[in-house]
Formats: structure tokens, C-alpha cells, sequence
């Protein structure tokens, strides 16, 4: 003989065990962002990055205008090229990173490609947070970099209907 199930509310979502919020994120509020936002790399002394908000993808990409993958010292590293003003390409960053591993990322085009994937800080307004990230082109594109859902998890909540909302915001 079968019990039934518990009958769970839907108009309190609370009585629902998986939509409970955990501890932490009932007492830290998530700093509202916009569609489009500058962030800093405090590891590499890079500042205002131009970066898109993608709640659609789940990693964070860094765009490249090339890369290579050597070694330093017995250790993995990935040397970037980075273009991070459309209006001016000859000016680069050069930045060497420790390869966290190889992912394999498919674009929304369906395309797969095997990535470096690294760990760098970011700053976003107030927010200094430690994000993995994937390497990849992304000259095509009108942002350098895009900020996915493991990066924004717990610190931030995207509001689409703005952007630059941390313009002002001077560390």
C-alpha cells in the first residue's frame, strides 16, 4: 500500500524544502547589475573591462586575441594576448595565467572547441570574487569578455532592464 505525498503549498513557497534559500544567501543581499558592466582584474592591473552579463551561459569567457599554452617551471601556463579596445586593436595586454585544465565548451552555435580554462580575481563595484574562466576568440564579438552564472552564483542579481549601474562606483 502506497502514502500518499506530502501535500506541499504552492502558494508558500517556503513549506517547499528545495526552494529555501540556504543560510548565507537569506542574509547576504545580491548587489543588483545591469546587462552590461565594467569590471576590474586587480591580478593583472587591468581596469574597465567592457563585459556582458550572459545568465544563459554557465562559465565565464575571456576573449583573446591569441594565446598559446607553455610551460614555466614544470607548471601548466597559457600566455594571452588581450585586445580589450575594439576602437584601438594594436593595443594589447600581454598576461600569463596557470591553466586550471582543458574543457571541452560548446558555443551557442553549436560549435565545440577545447578551451584552457584559469582562475583570476575580479572586482564588479564593490564585489572582489575569485571566478574561473575560459579562454577563447571573441573578436567577432562586442563585449571582450562574458560573465556566465558560476561567476554571478551568490554575489550579484542581474537586472536586464539596465546597465552600467555600477558606473559610478569607485574602488
Amino acid at each position: 500500500m502506497r502514502r500518499p505525498a506530502p501535500r506541499l503549498s504552492l502558494r508558500n513557497p517556503r513549506s517547499q524544502p528545495f526552494m529555501r534559500p540556504e543560510p548565507s544567501e537569506a542574509t547576504t543581499p545580491l548587489l543588483p547589475i545591469g546587462w552590461k558592466e565594467r569590471l576590474d582584474f586587480p591580478d593583472w592591473g587591468l581596469k574597465r573591462v567592457r563585459v556582458k552579463i550572459d545568465t544563459g551561459a554557465c562559465t565565464s569567457a575571456l576573449g583573446a586575441s591569441g594565446y598559446e599554452l607553455v610551460e614555466v617551471d614544470g607548471r601548466r601556463m597559457v600566455r594571452l594576448r588581450l585586445a580589450l579596445n575594439r576602437r584601438r586593436p594594436e593595443k594589447t595586454a600581454v598576461i600569463e595565467a596557470p591553466v586550471v585544465r582543458m574543457v571541452h565548451v560548446t558555443s551557442t552555435g553549436g560549435h565545440r572547441e577545447e578551451r584552457p580554462m584559469i582562475e583570476t580575481t575580479i572586482r564588479l563595484g564593490p564585489v572582489r570574487k575569485r571566478i574561473r574562466l575560459t579562454i577563447t576568440s571573441r573578436a567577432a564579438m562586442r563585449f571582450p569578455m562574458i560573465l556566465g552564472r558560476e561567476a554571478l552564483a551568490g554575489s550579484f542579481v542581474v537586472d536586464v532592464s539596465r546597465k552600467d549601474i555600477l558606473k559610478s562606483y569607485r574602488a
